[in-house]
């Protein structure tokens, strides 16, 4: 692919992908060589081959697959879609600097690496306030108080 790649989703197939699947996530997975069709070899790169992995476990779930190029530019709808939270919440993001934006004219643009890049910020930070909790709740000795459990009448 070519740095012009455009977004574009892919529907999963009518045909079933689960032996596919199986051949892929073998924990003796086959060699990472395709045969291309005028029967050239074609060695993929470890990481493409745990993307074709990726997105075939996805397609055989049913679920449509978007194959995007990192450097695109998102609205603050798609950002917002992609983060799961509503679009104001994500413009005041924007707004208190959370993470970098382009305001070429009326409407606000966000590069998906920053966005992809922030949900990875986002989510260690709530894994490491749940060890946080965990280890406050551990000290002061809140499990053993709800480990009995309480009589009612």
């Amino acid at each position: 692919m070519s740095s012009s790649t455009v977004e574009h989703t892919v529907l999963p197939p009518e045909e079933s992908l689960d032996g596919l699947l199986a051949l892929l996530t073998r924990a003796d997975a086959p060699s990472t060589t395709l045969i291309g069709p005028g029967g050239e070899h074609l060695v993929l790169p470890p990481e493409v081959f745990e993307v074709l992995r990726d997105v075939v476990t996805a397609m055989a779930q049913g679920q449509a697959v978007t194959v995007a190029p990192v450097h695109q530019r998102l609205t603050t709808q798609e950002a917002a879609d992609l983060l799961g939270i509503s679009r104001p919440t994500f413009v005041k993001l924007l707004e208190d600097g959370e993470m970098p934006y382009e305001q070429p004219g009326r409407h606000r643009r966000v590069l998906l690496s920053d966005v992809l890049a922030y949900r990875k910020r986002r989510s260690v930070q709530a894994r490491d306030a749940l060890d946080r909790m965990v280890e406050i709740a551990d000290e002061s000795g809140m499990y053993e108080l709800t480990a009995t459990p309480e009589r009612t009448r």
